[in-house]
């Protein structure tokens, strides 16, 4: 039985330079599809096999990134116990009022050491996946572009990374599935709250509260590739891959959105379990734990972010 309290990633609210293009992007590019906009100017949008109502808010700002990262727990009275946890660790909260967020109950906000900021909520309101509970098939049908079956996770980059493990493991419940350490420093942390190898991922930047990627799960192998052929039909912006990581031993593919926030389409991976160890890299490995196959780092990759 699983008695974690946080079940798995929820959304991500995103700051984009043009709505028009970033709409144009994740609608027709990775398929998204939209299910709402609200009197904020903000678009809603999920992936195709997802029931809740959203995955990505969009909004136009005068500079990309996140703005959160949202994950769904078991229930309301887990969120209210996981408010006080988090303020008697020493974390400070706010609470959003159900309904801020189109179809979101209440949700709880905080920040993690690394500047990042997350909230959780118990309720999201269910807008199904274009097919039947009852008897179903087994694709919706109409889909656009790659069409990712699901958000799967967010690396993000900042100071602080063992502290925001800490953090998550301590208070949220999460496991530390795979770690990139020099000598006793952490460097990188690679966490789970499923049976993924990573819902969340801790990478060190010297400046806090970065966006490296927010990516997108396909169902295998033939689905990266032909993600690479859709990005490169529509002229995007492509950085690395179609390759393999060493860390998590997924299958990727690296592109930006016209605003220069980086998207993942990642495939594969390995089953966790609690009872796994963790897997750990050294520093000078890194480009292996990156990029398996061609064990070296492009020049971008940990340059750029948002």
């Amino acid at each position: 039985m699983n008695n974690k309290p946080v079940l798995r990633p929820g959304h991500v609210a995103l700051r984009v330079l043009d709505l028009d293009e970033a709409i144009n992007h994740y609608i027709n590019v990775l398929g998204l599809i939209e299910t709402a906009r609200d009197q904020q100017g903000r678009v809603y949008l999920k992936a195709w096999d997802e029931h809740d109502h959203h995955c990505l808010i969009l909004r136009e700002a005068d500079a990309p990134g996140m703005d959160c990262m949202a994950f769904k727990v078991v229930s309301a009275a887990e969120l209210k116990r996981l408010e006080k946890a988090l303020q008697e660790y020493g974390v400070a909260t706010e609470l959003i009022p159900a309904g801020e967020d189109l179809a979101t109950g209440e949700r709880v906000r905080f920040t993690a050491p690394t500047g990042h900021v997350f909230e959780l909520y118990a309720h999201k309101d269910l807008y199904g996946n274009g097919m039947p509970t009852t008897n179903p098939g087994i694709q919706a049908q109409g889909l656009k572009g790659v069409h990712p079956s699901r958000f799967d996770h967010c690396a993000l980059m900042g100071e602080g990374v063992e502290q925001s493990y800490r953090l998550f493991k301590d208070v949220l419940g999460f496991d530390l599935a795979e770690q990139v350490v020099d000598g006793d420093t952490m460097m990188a942390a690679f966490l789970s709250c499923s049976n993924k190898p990573h819902d969340v991922a801790f990478i060190f930047a010297p400046e806090k509260g970065k966006l490296h990627h927010m990516s997108f799960f396909v169902d295998s192998w033939a689905q990266v590739l032909s993600a690479a052929d859709t990005i490169a039909n529509h002229d995007v912006s492509h950085e690395v891959g179609p390759t393999r990581h060493g860390i998590t031993r997924g299958e990727t593919l690296y592109f930006f959105d016209p605003s220069g926030n980086r998207n993942e389409v990642f495939s594969g991976g390995y089953i966790w379990y609690p009872d796994r160890p963790t897997l750990t890299w050294t520093a000078d490995e890194l480009p292996r734990a990156i990029f398996f196959t061609e064990r070296k780092l492009s020049e971008t990759f940990f340059q750029v972010m948002t």
